[in-house]
């Protein structure tokens, strides 16, 4: 676990400028609110909802992650009016909550813009559960959240925007497809307003005043998962997060929380490993938010080691909730999204292959480059799909080396066509007759593990023409190790034990 995050790759450094940019825009958000004379719960509402903005917009192109963040107040100050209108009305303000939840959710089918306002919205109604926000406060809420949004916008597509000198990533939408329950959005929308009814009704037997952590954990669970497999290994991860942040809660946030200087400086820090470490450890960015939570329930000076035991089991009840919903409520299986991801990556190696075939043959418009980066991100979420089988806690020993066996060749197929991209990237490379036949036994490989009849004949009788390769011929190696890999594919792909479980 230490490995993944201070080991992990970083490259461009791009995790830590989002981090370093993330702490810099929250505390300016924070900082304009003291200036302004707003009270503590302001400036935490504000904090927070530069959070958001900095953390969850992550549409493809600057443009559209300026007009989401500028669209966020849209939805967030009706819902924390709504929130602060239903504070004395507990019957409506959980219905209220639980319609948020799933339209939060239901929102993941326009995309990323959907997601982030789905997500604000959320977010916005659990803080004024968090902070107990009542109607009077209202006025003074709405002024911090436009001021601090206005700051992440100066920040993020002002004085550091950093995305204007990368290329634009790969868009990779998820697999969609059916049509009402059919529709995986509306089943996970389901599946999380199932989820997190039981997690509010348990969560009010533990704490009729902290409940709504068991709810946040269920919401939280869903995030970024699409089957049951992924739900329940994220449930583990946020479990496990959250008491390895209460024991460091109470060795800092305890002994701290009644040193303002002490307890800026953790909140900082806090929030710098939030951002620097969700793209690599869903449980190191957990812990992150336990101990900001830690320390800004010192500030408002009701920290005790008993509410730090408290959370604990609000979050237990969460991800539970959050389990119980996919397994028992329109589950949608491991093996269905793995296999679609999979085919996606697969169907991505044939269209690089294409393009530098396409680029050799001298057609001034193939770029192979724009293909590798939608394979990364593809790749992305074939680990993301394929990570309840290479657990290292999943009880099915055969199926998890089946698993990691097909990453080891996808990483191998997108190693080979990174290769490939850049040999064909120089303009002394030409096209010759081998070529033309090697990148055909490619796409007939791929075609194969998509389409045709388990067995891949196909794919065996075009390796059988592979000519033997002289040293000195980039192209023609890159090429031969894609096929070779592909045909590797083919025995966990299209053998009688699938990769996938039904799980």
């Amino acid at each position: 676990m230490l490995k993944r995050v201070f080991v992990a790759p970083d490259p461009g450094r791009l995790r830590l400028r989002f981090a370093a940019r993330g702490v810099l825009g929250i505390s300016l958000a924070v900082a304009l609110c003291g200036l302004a004379g707003h009270s503590l719960v302001a400036a935490i509402t504000g904090g927070l909802a530069a959070l958001l903005a900095l953390f969850t917009v992550t549409d493809a192109t600057v443009r559209g992650q300026a007009v989401t963040t500028a669209l966020l107040p849209a939805v967030g100050l009706p819902v924390l009016g709504l929130a602060a209108a239903l504070h004395d009305v507990p019957v409506a303000r959980d219905l209220a909550f639980l319609a948020v939840v799933g339209a939060g959710v239901y929102a993941r089918r326009w995309g990323p813009r959907g997601h982030s306002l789905g997500v604000f919205a959320f977010m916005t109604f659990f803080a004024a559960q968090f902070l107990h926000t009542v109607p009077d406060q209202l006025p003074e809420l709405y002024a911090a959240v436009i001021l601090s949004l206005a700051a992440a916008l100066v920040v993020r597509f002002g004085l550091w925007c950093y995305e204007r000198r990368l290329p634009a990533p790969a868009a990779v939408a998820a697999p969609t497809g059916g049509s009402r329950l059919g529709r995986i959005t509306t089943r996970q929308a389901v599946q999380a307003t199932a989820g997190a009814g039981f997690a509010l009704a348990a969560g009010q037997v533990l704490s009729d005043q902290r409940w709504y952590w068991a709810v946040g954990a269920t919401w939280w669970v869903f995030v970024n998962t699409t089957s049951r497999g992924e739900t329940v290994v994220r449930g583990f991860r946020r479990f496990l997060g959250t008491v390895l942040g209460i024991v460091l809660g109470f060795a800092v946030a305890v002994p701290l929380h009644d040193e303002p200087v002490a307890a800026a400086v953790i909140v900082a820090l806090s929030v710098f490993g939030i951002f620097y470490t969700a793209a690599v450890s869903y449980t190191w960015m957990m812990l992150a938010v336990t101990v900001m939570a830690s320390m800004l329930y010192g500030l408002l000076g009701v920290l005790d080691p008993a509410l730090l035991a408290l959370r604990v089991g609000e979050t237990a009840v969460g991800a539970l909730g959050a389990v119980l919903a996919v397994l028992l409520v329109l589950p949608v299986t491991t093996h269905s999204v793995t296999d679609a991801w999979v085919e996606r990556a697969l169907r991505c190696v044939h269209a690089c292959t294409a393009e530098a075939a396409a680029r050799l043959a001298g057609s001034p418009t193939a770029d192979p480059t724009r293909r590798v980066a939608e394979l990364e991100s593809i790749l992305g979420r074939v680990r993301l799909s394929l990570a309840p089988l290479v657990h290292p806690l999943s009880p099915m020993r055969a199926r998890m080396g089946r698993a990691r066996h097909v990453l080891a060749l996808l990483d191998d197929c997108a190693r080979e066509v990174r290769g490939l991209a850049s040999v064909v990237a120089d303009p002394e490379a030409s096209h010759d007759a081998r070529l033309a036949a090697a990148c055909w036994r490619v796409e007939t490989a791929v075609e194969a593990l998509t389409d045709a009849p388990a067995g891949g004949q196909r794919s065996q009788t075009a390796s059988a023409a592979v000519p033997h390769l002289a040293e000195g011929e980039p192209v023609l190696a890159h090429l031969h190790a894609l096929e070779q890999a592909l045909l590797e594919l083919a025995v966990p792909l299209r053998g009688s034990n699938r990769v996938a479980v039904g799980a």
